[in-house]
């Protein structure tokens, strides 16, 4: 394993925000995978595969309204309500009828939906690659305390804080988070004060989808969008959900700064194996915080 001996303060300053950039990405996908297995108890392993169908519903959104800043912005609309929808299906037909199954039932079928969605992936937008182009005002760079940085990536920024603020708005101070917090506790209770505890869940696991939808979506112009894209994200949001913290919003916003900021160090140290960094950071805060970070709040 060799180390680079030649790291300025310059370009560590730099991969640092690079690494912001992509907490973003992963904090919003491992949220919705935290609402839904915090309130559901449900091991969603589809999650990836929605941020990837909401990737390429992005790139196809934006190519039906020719590109360009009017495209970018209507597909952040309308892929993740994409995403949305066809969960909100998924949920009234099938997941809806499994709750109380086991753990492991749930897993497998959910992993079942991987391979299902892979394949209309496939049949729908080919086995190509994809590639989206952010909209004029985010394209290019400008300089953060002298060093140049992309604008895209300072928008990623923003949106980040902007997403964890709306949750735990959501979970906290709304009746459906209320309701949902409850449900999770202890949903024959709920059911018999009058609330249709089926359709709370129907709305987590809508919400849970909807942020995975909206992930891809935002990637799409940071990356390739093509197939596979859902294994390395779900893996990653699982990590992520575990050491933040279950149902905890602000413990998968840490968590997904530990793992985007050390995967960024990594590639500037060690590029031939960045990737063992932020799993040797999962592994060490779980020796040491096995129950996560932050509290579950479920």
């Amino acid at each position: 394993m060799e180390f680079a001996s030649n790291i300025t303060l310059f370009a560590l300053c730099q991969q640092l925000l690079v690494g912001l950039s992509r907490t973003t990405i992963l904090f919003i996908v491992s949220s919705g995978l935290s609402l839904v297995l915090g309130v559901l108890r449900i091991p969603n392993v589809s999650h990836g595969s929605l941020y990837m169908i909401g990737a390429f519903l992005a790139y196809s959104v934006a190519m039906f309204f020719g590109g360009g800043a009017i495209g970018f912005w209507l597909a952040l609309i309308f892929a993740p309500t994409g995403v949305a929808l066809i969960s909100f299906i998924l949920e009234r037909t099938l997941f809806s009828r499994l709750y109380e199954r086991e753990h492991l039932m749930l897993l497998l079928f959910t992993f079942s939906f991987t391979l299902v969605f892979g394949d209309l992936v496939k049949l729908i937008w080919g086995s190509d690659f994809r590639s989206l182009s952010p909209p004029p005002a985010l394209s290019g760079a400008f300089s953060v305390f002298g060093f140049p940085f992309p604008r895209y990536n300072l928008f990623l920024l923003i949106i980040g804080p902007l997403v964890a603020l709306g949750l735990w708005f959501l979970t906290n101070k709304t009746k459906i988070g209320k309701i949902s917090r409850a449900a999770a506790v202890d949903r024959e209770m709920v059911g018999a004060v009058g609330i249709n505890v089926s359709w709370v869940f129907a709305a987590v696991f809508v919400i849970g989808c909807f942020l995975a939808g909206l992930g891809g979506a935002l990637v799409a112009p940071t990356q390739n969008i093509t197939q596979g894209m859902d294994h390395a994200i779900i893996i990653e949001a699982f990590l992520i959900v575990i050491i933040g913290g279950l149902g905890n919003i602000w413990g998968a916003l840490l968590g997904a700064l530990i793992f985007g900021l050390t995967d960024a160090v990594g590639i500037l140290v060690c590029p031939q194996f960045a990737i063992v960094f932020p799993y040797m950071a999962v592994v060490t805060v779980l020796i040491f915080r096995p129950k996560g970070l932050l509290k579950s709040v479920w």
